[in-house]
């Protein structure tokens, strides 16, 4: 696979880690309630950090 190619799926993953993480900020903000709602913001912030380093990474090589 060229390196090219790599670097397409890899932000393709990056994009989908930030697909996750808003579908998890809604549920947690507006769906969820309780110890339940803390995870999923957890959970939603840590997709949007990788996703972020992802992308990065992908954009500075």
């Amino acid at each position: 696979m060229s390196p090219g190619m790599l670097k397409m799926w890899i932000s393709v993953g990056g994009m989908a880690l930030m697909f996750l993480a808003i579908i998890t900020i809604y549920l947690s903000r507006y769906k969820l309630t309780g110890v339940l709602r803390f995870v999923t913001a957890i959970l939603a912030y840590l997709f949007m950090i990788a996703a972020g380093l992802t992308l990065l990474i992908v954009f500075l090589t």
